[in-house]
């Protein structure tokens, strides 16, 4: 189906009236809608897994035409923040959903795929509440000194250790999350944090070097001191942004390799 053309009441200035924010002449229209989208989809209007409004009337709500809308979700569509079904409608992106449990996961088996080797085995050692360093409030965003949850856990693989995490998460936003929680989930932690905390990490930042284990991550990982593992740092951020996540992880590299796919 073509796009509309602009109508009238597609005009900037009516959008910021209806929406009440303002709405710079510099960006297009199609953007603006898509920011008011991801301010409801923040807000917890539409919850992961849930149907947003048609197009149509999202075109009445925000007095725009439908193609409008339709260039917006389209937008959404490709960062995987919704999910478009065939005679069904448009969906709030989980990661809950198979074919977004492994958007996160780069770390894949050198024989056969992430999803034939199944998820990993989870042990929890420690988590606690813990007050933010200097480090860790500024790559979230936050004061040093203000309450975090910290985490740390190894992932294994068919019994063999392969990644150890240092998770840090905000402790309002994660408030009461405990060890049992996050070993017991039967599902991805992302899809766990969404569903029992309304938080969806929806892109993430990484920083990844390689680097020799201490003396306790080595015993921890069932390797020496001198084997090389690869260091992932990952900064995750649900809506508009906004940081919710600092981790660390030290990865294994004997019978996994990290994968990226570059478009």
């Amino acid at each position: 189906m073509s796009s509309q053309p602009l109508s009238a009441s597609d005009s900037p200035d009516t959008l910021q009236a209806t929406a009440g924010l303002p709405a710079p002449a510099f960006s297009p229209l199609y953007q603006q809608i898509k920011g008011l989208i991801l301010q409801s989809l923040q807000a917890g209007e539409w919850k992961p897994g849930e149907t947003i409004p048609s197009e149509m009337e999202l075109a009445s709500r925000f007095r725009v035409s439908q193609g409008t809308v339709r260039k917006a979700i389209d937008e959404l569509a490709a960062e995987n923040l919704v999910v478009r079904r065939q005679g069904k409608g448009t969906f709030v992106a989980t990661h809950a959903e198979r074919h977004v449990q492994y958007r996160f996961l780069k770390l894949m088996p050198d024989s056969g795929d992430a999803s034939v080797e199944g998820p990993a085995q989870r042990r929890i050692i420690d988590c606690k509440r813990v007050r933010a360093s200097a480090e860790v409030a500024r790559a979230l965003g936050l004061r040093t000194g203000d309450p975090m949850v910290q985490a740390r856990r190894i992932l294994s693989f068919s019994g063999i250790p392969t990644i150890l995490e240092d998770i840090w998460l905000p402790g309002q936003a994660f408030k009461g999350l405990t060890a049992s929680q996050m070993a017991n989930y039967p599902g991805p932690t992302y899809a766990m944090l969404e569903l029992d905390f309304g938080v969806r990490m929806v892109r993430a930042d990484e920083k990844i070097r390689a680097v020799l284990p201490d003396e306790e991550q080595a015993h921890l990982l069932q390797v020496a001191t001198t084997t090389p593992l690869l260091s992932v740092e990952r900064i995750a951020y649900t809506y508009n942004d906004v940081p919710m996540e600092l981790r660390r992880g030290l990865y294994r590299t004997d019978t996994h390799h990290y994968h990226n796919e570059l478009s």
